[in-house]
């Protein structure tokens, strides 16, 4: 397993681009803490057993600690991300550099470029679901409709759609989480109606694990799931319970610093990793609609 990570030493929040950005609140105490918590998640991911690779930190591209962001990556393909938000569009190049010196090493095979006229924000966007082997693809906030098609069609791999409610939920990734095993935690209130029936046609009863508004909040249902462990924000107790009762094994990092710019352990992480199930099998079309 293998994970991509940026240095922290310059994320702050100093501006506002979601609900969650307070630039007046932010302090030098919570730049340290910022540092003590990616060198824990970080610490956890390769306590599982995965390898990290680093992203320099770039001064003036506070984001940048959210590689999820970056691009969508699976069978060594990796598909450039495109940003809606002018604050984060410098992090593009520095992300192409990456990629391109990954490919290089071996790391992964291909680097693709967004056609023109798609804004698609990387995994945070389009998280694969392993055990049904298909992307769930988020769309309203930050990333266009439109970059559905294009996901489905770059990685001939099957789509399912969702969009997505609320700006404080603006990507996929912060109120959804596929679990290994066929689980999914997610918060209902992020979804339209349509996308909320998409998921429940989609998961089982039994399989959903729906979060409480202070569980959202908490950034719980943005976590890195490595086997039976889920990497995460502090979580409140109720969460602790339903996933313990479901055999999943915690283990919490402090991210505060990271919530208060609207992300958490798997914002600040992306799979390098990933294969297809039926990686080279014909394309299933789940849902275009």
């Amino acid at each position: 397993m293998r994970f991509l990570m940026t240095d922290p030493r310059h994320f702050n929040v100093s501006y506002q681009i979601n609900p969650w950005m307070e630039p007046a609140t932010w302090t030098a105490e919570a730049a340290q803490a910022a540092s003590r918590g990616s060198r824990a998640l970080r610490n956890a991911i390769v306590a599982a057993g995965a390898m990290v690779e680093t992203v320099p930190a770039v001064e003036g591209l506070p984001d940048l600690v959210f590689p999820a962001n970056a691009a969508v990556v699976l069978d060594g393909k990796v598909l450039l991300a495109r940003f809606l938000c002018a604050e984060r569009q410098g992090e593009e190049a520095v992300f192409r550099t990456t990629f391109e010196t990954l490919r290089a090493h071996g790391i992964v095979n291909e680097v693709v470029e967004l056609p023109e006229g798609v804004v698609q924000e990387g995994a945070g966007d389009a998280i694969w679901d392993n055990d049904r082997s298909f992307f769930w693809v988020g769309y309203g906030q930050r990333s266009s409709r439109n970059s559905v098609a294009v996901i489905e069609n770059t990685f001939d791999q099957s789509t399912v759609a969702l969009e997505l409610a609320s700006p404080q939920f603006y990507h996929l990734d912060t109120c959804f989480c596929p679990l290994n095993g066929g689980k999914v935690l997610y918060y209902p209130p992020a979804f339209t109606t349509e996308a909320l029936a998409t998921i429940r046609t989609h998961v089982a009863p039994e399989d959903r694990i729906e979060a409480t508004d202070e569980e959202a909040r908490a950034f719980c249902v943005n976590a890195v799931n490595i086997g039976s462990t889920i990497i995460m924000a502090k979580a409140p107790e109720s969460l602790r319970r339903k996933l313990t009762a479901h055999e999943y094994t915690l283990n919490e990092v402090d991210l505060a610093p990271f919530i208060l710019s609207g992300g958490a352990s798997y914002c600040m992480t992306l799979r390098l990793d990933r294969t297809s199930q039926r990686q080279g099998n014909a394309l299933r079309r789940v849902a275009t609609a």
